[in-house]
């Protein structure tokens, strides 16, 4: 049975740094897209950072550039970001997922962890 299972969340202050994990079970995640999605209170899911095995590709929003870097090691089965210089406006619940079509939409996504919060405030 497959699971994506993320962690790494919490609470810290802006400037901060959290580093989020997501582990796969039943994908072998070197096949796959993969991305860091997030959803703040009120609002949308949004794609924070994807990465497509194959090359090397990788998209940020425009909000995280610089800030964040999306990692994987797929013999771990496992993707991380790293997020640095943390904003209260990064606050909200990010999920992992994956999918087989490249874009970091939530709609091309198909299978998704549970979340863990990030909540950035002094």
């Amino acid at each position: 049975q497959w699971h994506l299972v993320e962690s790494g969340g919490g609470l810290v202050q802006p400037g901060g740094s959290l580093r989020l994990s997501c582990s796969a079970s039943a994908f072998h995640l070197d096949s796959y897209v993969i991305g860091w999605f997030r959803q703040a209170p009120g609002k949308e899911r949004e794609g924070v950072s994807c990465s497509r095995s194959s090359g090397g590709d990788t998209k940020y929003a425009d909000s995280v550039k610089g800030r964040f870097t999306i990692s994987r090691d797929n013999m771990k089965n496992t993707v991380y970001l790293q997020m640095n210089s943390l904003k209260p406006e990064d606050t909200g619940t990010y999920f992992c997922a994956i999918g087989t079509n490249w874009g970091c939409h939530p709609e091309f996504q198909d299978y998704w962890g549970q979340g863990t919060q990030v909540t950035v405030s002094s």
